[in-house]
């Protein structure tokens, strides 16, 4: 067999391997991270329930500052959302929605990323003393896409960072605030 044919059938078998592979993946994937904030859940809660202040604590907030943010439905709690528009491939367009809420416990978020798979966020709340332990978690599910699958495994790391960032901004912002001032 000539070294070109043997290549080619090297070739064929990796990329064979590989799509094999992706199916002995995980169809899901979960990210969370977590941060205690010194302010009680109610007020930690106000924050997360309503897209009106996301952009003080998003991690993603300034990536592109041309970016275009339109509010939708109410202004809190399930049904309220956000779209955002942006030239840039890391910014995207996209929208949020809040699907769940039960205040000062849980706040449960839609993503709709433009030309890929919708996700879930989920904020959890629990009292810490005076203050709120926050859980920033993430799920999405990858069927049976073996490259889906492939790039699941790299999510904890691309998103867990980002994550990680927004929390410490949150806990900034919050715990800067004079109390009851995260309403609305």
């Amino acid at each position: 067999m000539s070294i070109l044919k043997r290549l080619l059938v090297a070739l064929l078998l990796l990329v064979g391997a590989v799509i094999a592979g992706g199916f002995a993946l995980p169809a899901s994937t979960h990210v969370e991270r977590s941060v205690s904030i010194a302010r009680p859940p109610a007020e930690v809660f106000a924050m997360l329930n309503s897209y009106r202040r996301f952009n003080e604590w998003s991690p993603w907030h300034g990536l592109d500052p041309k970016t275009a943010y339109t509010y939708e439905g109410p202004d809190e709690g399930v049904g309220a959302g956000m779209r955002w528009s942006s030239e840039q491939s890391n910014v995207g367009k996209g929208r949020q929605t809040i699907i769940a809420s039960v205040a000062n416990e849980t706040v449960g978020t839609r993503l709709e990323f433009e030309g890929q798979n919708d996700a879930l966020a989920t904020f959890t709340l629990t009292a810490e003393g005076d203050g709120t332990r926050v859980v920033w978690s993430f799920d999405t599910e990858h069927g049976k896409n073996p490259v889906s699958r492939w790039f699941g495994l790299m999510l904890d790391r691309w998103v867990g960072g980002d994550f990680a960032r927004g929390l410490g901004k949150l806990k900034t912002v919050l715990e800067s605030s004079a109390p009851d001032s995260g309403n609305g």
